[in-house]
């Protein structure tokens, strides 16, 4: 079974986008995973298919009816449907590389985009949705936000990454960033390559790569540091 993304948007038309392309695109054309974009305005309302009204309490900005966008969940994740549903959220819980692994080990995933203030909060109470954030910063609406969801996730289905070692050793895996790399030319504007990479010792140079990693997020994520040595003591 394959990997399934519905994402529930008001662009239909920004996918694929860059989803299309390099590995995921690649991966989107053989079928290892798909891709539906529903157009939430399908389910608005009246004349012109309105989708969002005044917040109640006053304020500025609109929010996405509870009616409209329910409507829309329910037409492409009936009762039964075993995906995760998403909402690209600044206030959602930051997406985080276990949670990207978790998903796509998965059926696939629901991804609703909101826009505008956000949604009708009983929405997000009577549908299940899981908020999801991708940094503290704010979007003009949950595409690109789902867009970084599912290429994130595309990448780990199996067949997309050429090598499996190439994810096993990337940043955020195992709580470590990823150490630094070296190619061609050995030198380069006055600086070289590191002795230990040129050595052939493997063990040696895992050692140095581990150290290396170590380092960075010490100096650059000690959140991340502190995180993994709470993990390692059993805290």
């Amino acid at each position: 079974m394959s990997f399934a993304a519905t994402v529930l948007t008001l662009f239909p038309e920004m996918f694929p986008g860059p989803l299309g392309t390099s590995l995921a695109g690649s991966a989107l054309a053989r079928g290892d995973w798909s891709l539906r974009a529903y157009d939430i305005r399908n389910h608005g309302l009246g004349r012109h298919r309105a989708v969002d009204d005044t917040p109640a309490g006053g304020g500025a900005g609109m929010v996405l009816r509870a009616d409209v966008l329910a409507a829309a969940i329910d037409a492409v994740s009936p009762a039964g449907d075993a995906r995760p549903r998403l909402l690209m959220s600044p206030r959602g819980r930051p997406l985080a590389q276990s949670r990207v692994r978790e998903l796509a080990a998965g059926p696939g995933a629901v991804i609703v985009c909101g826009r505008f203030e956000g949604v009708d909060e009983r929405v997000i109470a009577g549908r299940g949705l899981e908020e999801v954030s991708i940094g503290d910063y704010v979007l003009s609406g949950g595409e690109i936000a789902a867009m970084i969801v599912l290429d994130a996730c595309v990448r780990l289905l199996p067949g997309v990454m050429g090598k499996t070692a190439s994810g096993e050793e990337e940043s955020f895996e195992n709580d470590l960033l990823e150490y630094p790399h070296y190619t061609k030319p050995r030198d380069w504007e006055g600086g070289g390559i590191p002795e230990v990479l040129l050595s052939g010792d493997h063990a040696r140079i895992a050692r140095w790569r581990r150290a290396e990693a170590e380092r960075l997020t010490r100096e650059r994520r000690p959140d991340l540091m502190r995180k993994r040595e709470n993990s390692e003591n059993g805290a």
